[in-house]
Formats: C-alpha cells, sequence, structure tokens
C-alpha cells in the first residue's frame, strides 16, 4: 500500500463513513489518490478502477447485514487482481486465503462499530504516510482548523 499512487476504500451502511473517513486520512497524510465507494456501488464504476494490485480496503463486519454481499464482493475484488485489505472481526476467517492482509476490530454491537473501526484506519494512513517518509504532524497544504467568516 505504501508504493501505491490510489486506493479505494468501500462499506456498507453504518460503515460507508468509516470507509470515506480512512480514504480521506490516507488522502490528508500520505498523499496517495483515495476514494470511498458504497460497497453497494462499487460495481456501478469503481470496480473499473481495479485492475492488478490497486490496494482495496473492505469493512466486512459479521454482523453487517449486508455481509454476505460485501464478502462476495471482496471475492470478486481479489479475482480482478485488487490488493486486497480487510477490517473484520476478531475472529473472523472468513478472509483467509483470500486477503492479502486482514486487520482485525473487537466484536461489538453493529451501532458501536463505526466508533471501533475507524481506530485501525487511522493507524493504517499513520504508518503508510512515515513509511513513506511523509510529514504526519504536518501534511503540506492542510489548515490546522476551518474558520468561517
Amino acid at each position: 500500500l505504501r508504493l501505491a499512487t490510489n486506493a479505494l476504500f468501500c462499506g456498507m451502511g453504518v460503515h460507508l463513513p468509516v470507509a470515506l473517513e480512512g480514504a480521506l486520512k490516507l488522502k490528508e497524510i500520505s498523499y496517495i489518490h483515495a476514494e470511498g465507494f458504497p460497497a453497494s456501488e462499487i460495481r456501478h464504476g469503481g470496480i473499473t478502477l481495479i485492475r492488478n494490485f490497486v490496494p482495496v480496503v473492505c469493512l466486512a463486519m459479521r454482523s453487517d447485514p449486508a455481509y454476505d454481499q460485501i464478502k462476495q464482493m471482496v471475492r470478486d475484488f481479489r479475482q480482478k487482481g485488487a490488493a486486497l485489505v480487510v477490517l473484520t472481526d476478531d475472529g473472523n476467517t472468513d478472509f483467509v486465503g483470500v486477503a492479502h492482509f486482514t486487520l482485525f476490530c473487537p466484536a461489538t454491537k453493529l451501532e458501536m462499530q463505526p466508533l471501533i473501526s475507524c481506530i485501525p484506519l487511522q493507524l493504517l494512513s499513520y504508518h503508510i504516510a512515515d513509511m513513506r517518509g511523509c510529514s504526519i504532524d504536518q501534511p503540506r497544504n492542510l489548515a490546522k482548523s476551518v474558520t468561517v467568516e
């Protein structure tokens, strides 16, 4: 992921804002072009961006009502040659042999998962920026606060 120039993030339901935040954080501190997509809509355009080794970060929690659909999409992304990173619940082995890398979060209620799943994505962005030699504490062209007049 640290050598990538583009990355895609996908989530569904309560995980969509987390995917969007993960893409934004990666963009802000590592200067990698990243976009977040609703997992249900990535087949309508976003999937055309997936080629050999384009990193795709998927949020796939077992308590998500669309878990089976997301699981199938992850398999489809793998067939297209994506470099897959899956964020899922502790103990979930559904992505062994499918994802290139799996991040785990403690299992909790669906309503609480966005709070917990943001943390690994922020740490992922932090470590990628660090490996790329980017200034993490002072990203370029990013204001510390936004003021409205």
